[in-house]
């Protein structure tokens, strides 16, 4: 049997957005955000300021170097609390990333379709599509069952904005709700 101290009890989880580019991370993330009054973490933003270097630049040295620059940074953002992390929409694709985040947070995968998603992206401006919308298609592929393996909950994006935070929320609060009661 396990004793937590109350101080553990009272800790509120992170929550961890993941998806594909374009699911909706960052704007869900900011409302989710304001709504909860938890501190806001977007994973490229934190990249950029902290390699003085846009997304782009960096995958200039190649994806390898890129996926070991963000899981030095999943690394620290891991450490903070009470915040709600956007990650990039590669993190799931080392292991390590996502059970670091999942240690202090509650994965939510935003589940969006890539027709939806290319209804309202600029596919040019990311630096893993800018070979056209067919590499969102691959990488779709590639990447859904990892996002659906690794999701402590699921929530579809296909309703208005409001609705999807509402559901993030409530899931969010039973999820950290049934954390503390153990």
């Amino acid at each position: 049997m396990q004793i937590i101290l109350s101080e553990e009890r009272s800790m509120r989880k992170n929550l961890v957005l993941i998806g594909m580019p374009g699911s909706g991370k960052t704007t869900i993330g900011k409302l989710v955000s304001e709504k909860l009054n938890y501190d806001f973490v977007d994973m490229d933003e934190y990249m950029k300021t902290k390699y003085k270097k846009s997304i782009n630049d960096m995958f200039l040295n190649g994806e390898d170097y890129f996926r070991q620059e963000e899981s030095k940074c999943c690394e620290e953002i891991s450490k903070i609390q009470n915040s709600i992390i956007s990650t990039g929409g590669g993190v799931i694709k080392k292991k390590h990333n996502v059970d670091l985040l999942g240690s202090t947070g509650i994965i939510i995968f935003i589940d969006r379709t890539v027709n939806d998603i290319l209804s309202d992206i600029e596919v040019s401006s990311r630096p893993l599509l800018k070979d056209g919308k067919e590499k969102l298609y691959k990488l779709y592929e590639d990447r859904y069952n990892l996002y659906r393996e690794y999701a402590h909950i699921i929530i579809k994006n296909d309703k208005n904005l409001d609705e999807v935070v509402e559901d993030i929320v409530d899931k969010y609060k039973e999820a950290n709700n049934s954390l503390s009661d153990v």
